[in-house]
């Protein structure tokens, strides 16, 4: 297994449980320095101690984030550029999945608020540091959203802009796939921005597979009857991070940024992820509602 460079940071939201768990034990075993950034510090912290019993050589460290909250994602910024490391990759692997209809404590549906919003500020936030580690050290820098095939089930007309907190006509299936939607669209852009300016940064999106986690906890009897159904198409923890560890590391995808993978190969998503207009669309909105918030 050939090693990262020496000082390889990771910042990893969501790298506490499930796929997460699997993709930071990877890169540690790599050599990355991983940066766990979770709202369960207890789990988060278990995680460490669970990757140290198996390589006591890991460079672990956990600092909390909610990606519900606009402040907690500022201060866990905050808290990163304060250990004055570079940034070489960010994995944007968080989530919460079919969740009842509730507003995050800043007032946004939940689903969309932690899938998408909270990952979107905390990329913005931490961007300007991955330039500037991507520059200084001539390694180029990735970034990584987990979205889902779920982002083909979502409302008929895509992104809900004016109908996010809309109550009335929530579904909690379509409201994830609104979200992994979202996480696509995000990546297709910042992408496309990130080409334009020449920085030395590629941003893709991936689909980790069926996967039973905590993250279907609110719908855990569901998944357990269609797994009966599906099994064929299910993975273990493993295999689901496989793809997400292919687009972070693989020297392959030099270069590559703004495709969807599954199963570590390139796969089309759907019409609404793969329409610039609204990709844009999503981050001028976004990008307002983000502004909107801090000033409120």
């Amino acid at each position: 297994m050939k090693k990262l460079n020496k000082g390889y940071v990771v910042v990893h939201a969501g790298g506490a449980s499930g796929i997460g768990l699997e993709t930071a034990r990877v890169l540690a075993l790599r050599g990355a320095h991983v940066i766990i950034a979770a709202r369960n510090m207890k789990a988060a912290n278990e995680a460490k101690q669970l990757m140290l019993t198996q390589n006591e050589n890991a460079k672990i460290d956990v600092l909390e984030l909610d990606l519900s909250s606009l402040n907690s994602i500022k201060a866990f910024a905050d808290s990163f550029k304060a250990l004055n490391l570079p940034l070489n990759l960010l994995i944007n692997n968080a989530g919460v999945m079919f969740c009842p209809f509730q507003l995050s404590q800043d007032g946004i549906e939940m689903q969309f608020a932690t899938n998408h919003l909270g990952h979107f500020y905390l990329t913005n936030l931490l961007l300007d540091k991955m330039k500037e580690t991507a520059t200084d050290t001539g390694i180029e820098g990735r970034i990584v959203n987990l979205s889902s095939v779920a982002h083909l089930y979502t409302y008929e007309y895509g992104i809900g802009f004016d109908k996010i907190n809309d109550k009335d006509g929530y579904s909690d299936k379509k409201a994830y796939g609104q979200s992994k939607l979202a996480n696509i669209l995000h990546a297709n852009e910042l992408s496309r921005r990130l080409k334009e300016e020449g920085a030395n940064i590629t941003v893709n999106s991936v689909h980790p597979g069926l996967i039973m986690t905590d993250l279907m906890r609110h719908s855990f009897q569901l998944m357990r009857f269609l797994k009966l159904f599906t099994y064929l198409l299910w993975k273990n923890v493993q295999q689901g991070a496989a793809t997400t560890c292919y687009v972070a590391l693989h020297p392959k995808l030099k270069g590559v940024s703004g495709k969807y993978f599954v199963d570590c190969n390139e796969y089309p998503a759907s019409n609404f992820a793969t329409d610039p207009e609204l990709a844009k669309k999503l981050w001028d909105y976004s990008n307002n509602l983000v502004n909107s918030l801090q000033h409120s």
